[in-house]
């Protein structure tokens, strides 16, 4: 199996694999030999698109006696390209692929299936059958889809307006991992603050999931600006709730002509001031956002303008994305097209300062007291995050087995990637 593009791809994987494995298959590297080969795809940016592509390609070269299971985003939208690669089987779009061994032969076809529905505007159930492998944190899934329609933006199309998971659904999944040894969730969706089901929206999902027994930590992954309810801010706050100290806002520009050319639905001067008061009420909060240069029309002094917001404003790192026109958006029909090369130094220029600002951020919490979750050893290291997402490692060697547990340390310096630590107890 293989996977590309975002934490709800990497969700929807594991739910793939269970089936597979219930079904009698054994799972392999995506490198080895295979019967059978689930390629989950990504069609964020036309380069997703063409790494998707690259992989199918890989696997079949490889094994071209194997059935090959193209599923995903891609497969919604790109479909016909797709079936243009020798070796391709089935092609199953994302109203589907979590039920595509309802559609699977045995042996390899002359020409692809392609199952692509329309995307179903209902809510949700996911058929988790809790099997697949974690590493003290997992991914949950409770949303899909967006109707934000950003001018930039493919996701409405591949993966269909936004509808949230079935309450009931979600709380028994959760259950079940917290039962398997999960510690930690990481929400994810493509639009999560706008989950509402029947009296349900996004506060009384992490609420319920705070009262499970076992369930030390609940981390929010990316979520739009416009969407989060500031009753969050004291969950957050409060030692006594598993929500943690972390938002990911993706912003996209700091330049306001350019957020309107994109049709977000925020000015910058809104979400900095959502921010500032985040910041007040949250001790130890942790910020971060992405940006989009190089977008149409974005001049010289725009991209300046994002960069005074980025370094000015209390973010600890931001993802840089270059522009890449996305057929079938209208951006990619606009005129003004930023070339390539100045797109790419734009983002190399502000992935710097980014590296510059974690740095600062990590190293204004050298000297203090944190809890961290560990995670699998990794050369020599023990490595775990912070609640409020800082990367930590401690020495492995002459210590405790910390692989899912959590232990208060003390932060002594910080290197590039991570802040090296000792133990002072571990707490459970």
């Amino acid at each position: 199996m293989q996977t590309l593009g975002c934490r709800l791809n990497q969700y929807e994987t594991n739910s793939i694999r269970d089936q597979l494995e219930a079904a009698g298959y054994t799972i392999v590297s995506f490198d080895a030999e295979a019967d059978l080969t689930v390629i989950n795809t990504c069609t964020v940016t036309n380069a997703a698109d063409a790494k998707s592509r690259n992989a199918i390609r890989r696997f079949t070269r490889r094994n071209p006696s194997a059935v090959t299971v193209v599923v995903g985003c891609y497969s919604q939208v790109g479909y016909k390209a797709i079936a243009e690669i020798p070796g391709v089987d089935y092609i199953i779009g994302n109203n589907d692929k979590l039920n595509l061994l309802d559609y699977l032969g045995d042996e390899k076809v002359e020409r692809p299936v392609i199952i692509r529905d329309r995307i179903n505007r209902e809510d949700f159930s996911v058929n988790f059958l809790g099997e697949a492998p974690f590493n003290q944190r997992a991914n949950l899934k409770i949303q899909d889809g967006c109707d934000f329609m950003c001018s930039f933006c493919i996701i409405p199309f591949s993966r269909g307006r936004a509808r949230s998971r079935d309450f009931k659904n979600l709380m028994e999944e959760a259950r079940s991992l917290v039962d398997r040894g999960v510690r930690e969730f990481v929400l994810t969706g493509v639009n999560l603050g706008e989950y509402c089901n029947s009296e349900q929206n996004i506060t009384t999902v992490i609420d319920a999931l705070n009262a499970i027994e076992g369930l030390d930590r609940i981390r929010i992954s990316s979520i739009e600006p416009t969407t989060i309810p500031e009753e969050l801010f004291t969950r957050m706050a409060s030692p006594e709730h598993a929500l943690l100290p972390y938002l990911h806002l993706p912003l996209q520009s700091g330049c306001p002509r350019t957020l309107k050319r994109m049709h977000r639905k925020y000015s910058p001067a809104e979400v900095l001031e959502f921010i500032d008061r985040s910041i007040q009420q949250v001790p130890n909060l942790c910020v971060g956002t992405d940006f989009m240069v190089g977008f149409p029309g974005e001049t010289e002094a725009d991209f300046e303008e994002t960069c005074r917001v980025f370094l000015e404003h209390p973010f600890a790192y931001c993802h840089v994305f270059p522009f890449s026109e996305r057929t079938g958006t209208p951006a990619a029909r606009m005129g003004a097209q930023v070339p390539v090369p100045e797109r790419n130094r734009r983002s190399a220029y502000l992935r710097r300062l980014s590296s510059a600002k974690r740095y600062d951020f990590d190293g204004d919490h050298v000297g203090q007291l944190a809890d961290v979750l560990f995670e699998n050893p990794w050369e020599g290291l023990w490595p775990g995050y912070t609640e409020n997402y800082v990367r930590v490692t401690v020495p492995r060697k002459g210590g405790a087995d910390l692989a899912n547990r959590i232990a208060r340390v003390r932060l002594l310096r910080s290197s590039a990637d991570y802040i090296e630590a000792k133990i002072v107890k571990v707490i459970s």
